[in-house]
């Protein structure tokens, strides 16, 4: 049987895996320095928990507006930047 913690540092070799891992814990991470759970999130954005939970959970890719409205709830600042792509 594979130990998570094994997985995981598998997992983290993938570069796309990588990237997906860092979007979602920057969502989380946001939410949680905020001190809100996901249904007092879902609340000041007038959605559902479900809704907050799908995003975080690397299940949907958020749009522009919503990861905005996130920012605003959490009292974050979105960025979005573009860097020379390697090669």
């Amino acid at each position: 049987m594979t130990k998570l913690k094994d997985l995981k540092a598998r997992l983290r070799e993938d570069a796309e895996f990588r990237e997906e891992y860092a979007r979602v814990e920057a969502l989380v991470r946001a939410r949680t320095a905020a001190q809100l759970t996901p249904a007092a999130l879902a609340r000041r954005l007038g959605t559902t928990q479900s809704a907050v939970a799908r995003p975080e959970g690397g299940r949907v890719s958020p749009s522009f507006a919503t990861l905005r409205r996130y920012a605003e709830a959490t009292g974050t600042r979105l960025t979005v930047g573009l860097v020379p792509a390697d090669g």
